[in-house]
């Protein structure tokens, strides 16, 4: 799909997979194998020394995913991806490709509740520490790097505050530091925001939500800019001979794509949180559609926030698409198509008020997912967010009187009329 630059409805259908040569079948097929025959001995050898691109073995390349991998490289206009089998793995890899005992990372403090657990708790456990920021000033980001430091990590829209970052004001820190801005894209998706083209040099999704689109698969990507200097002084490990990985110089031989050679090699290979390909196949029928169905998810989403903000029952709504958001001037900058389909309100009455709301709602589902075809509901504190104590869940932004709304595709009369007798009966002791 060279000579053009294709528009990102035309990426979401066709990039990185042309019409099977043997077949000539039309969809991706799935290669639901483990494993690959290889042409001879020296073939097999040059495959393991990466001196020659082909397939080994599934738990690290296999042609359905690398189809996946690509079109998400193409749709967020990076150079190369990394399929895994969560969003939590994408996370993991894109941080451990790069971290080791004895780092830091510097992360916003409104994360998903697993995202802070995995860097709080379990990264502690490998000698590697983070530090929580506002992100609502880009300088408190600043003002925590130290020496050990590696990387900056946020949230596109944070989950669930629904609050937005400054990306051009953070990737600038970054620079000026000489470390990498990561961004979980996941509640954007990449046709409502591109964080690679305001400075970042990581996007991670968990491909469960909008990029699967219908709840019905678990899987993660990670995507590089191919802009970062990763021979700028602070990553030896991209430079040095790889002691897991027969001596190989991952930036030296893969160049603008060595990051994520890396990540596939030493993080996704040894660990092994391989993606199945079949759940390739369903990421990639999602991905035809995402760009209509990010269309209608942001329409209704701006009819429910201006319906809960004028509702009696409700205290307050944060949705950065609503003009008495604090965030609005950022969604003009960033998110011109729209601030997505995720925002949270609080109930009047607390957490005995948000029980009834959720067990009145008639067909919204209640479930701990986002991102799906259906409308989705959930009280954070006790579900998404219930490892944080209190103290934690108000550090991001969590509120005991929240509910976290996922706004999906039916008649927007119908959310709101479930919406509506939800919200009274929660009003009633």
């Amino acid at each position: 799909m060279a000579d053009r630059e294709y528009g990102i409805e035309t990426l979401c259908l066709h990039a990185g997979q042309l019409p099977d040569p043997v077949t000539g079948a039309r969809v991706p097929p799935i290669y639901q194998t483990a494993a690959y025959v290889f042409d001879s001995a020296d073939h097999a050898a040059s495959l393991f020394n990466l001196q020659t691109f082909g397939n080994i073995y599934t738990r690290i390349m296999n042609p359905t995913n690398a189809v996946f991998e690509q079109r998400m490289a193409a749709l967020e206009k990076g150079r190369a991806g990394v399929a895994v089998s969560s969003g939590m793995a994408a996370q993991l890899v894109a941080l451990l490709t790069i971290l080791q005992a004895g780092d830091h990372v510097v992360s916003a403090k409104t994360l998903y509740g697993g995202t802070h657990t995995q860097l709080a708790f379990n990264f502690r456990k490998l000698g590697i520490d983070a530090t929580f920021v506002d992100s609502d000033v880009p300088d408190n980001f600043a003002a925590a790097i130290t020496p050990r430091t590696k990387c900056l990590y946020v949230e596109s829209i944070g989950n669930p505050a629904s609050n937005l970052v400054d990306f051009e004001a953070v990737s600038e820190i970054a620079r000026e530091h000489g470390l990498p801005l990561i961004v979980d894209n996941t509640f954007a998706t990449p046709y409502l925001c591109r964080p690679f083209e305001f400075g970042a040099d990581i996007v991670v999704h968990s491909a469960t939500k909008f990029i699967c689109g219908h709840g019905t698969s678990i899987g993660g990507v990670l995507v590089e800019s191919g802009n970062f200097p990763w021979d700028n002084g602070n990553f030896p490990t991209m430079m040095e001979p790889s002691e897991g990985y027969h001596g190989i110089r991952f930036y030296e031989t893969f160049g603008d794509f060595g990051y994520t050679m890396k990540a596939r090699c030493e993080i996704l290979r040894t660990f092994g949180p391989t993606l199945s390909p079949f759940n390739s196949f369903l990421f990639l029928q999602g991905l035809e559609t995402l760009h209509v169905r990010m269309d209608r998810h942001v329409e209704n989403a701006k009819v429910v926030a201006e319906f809960l903000e004028n509702h009696s029952a409700v205290e307050w709504v944060s949705y950065p698409g609503l003009m008495s958001s604090p965030y609005f001037d950022l969604v003009q900058k960033y998110f011109p198509k729209g601030a997505s389909a995720i925002m949270s309100f609080g109930i009047r009455g607390g957490v005995e008020s948000c029980v009834r709301f959720i067990e009145s709602v008639q067909f919204l589902s209640h479930l701990a997912n986002l991102g799906d075809a259906k409308t989705l509901v959930v009280h954070p504190a006790s579900t998404t967010h219930r490892q944080l104590d209190e103290e934690a869940q108000k550090a991001a932004g969590v509120q005991p009187n929240m509910i976290r709304i996922s706004v999906g595709l039916e008649t927007i009369e119908d959310i709101l009329w479930d919406l509506d007798q939800a919200l009274d009966a929660s009003q009633k002791l």
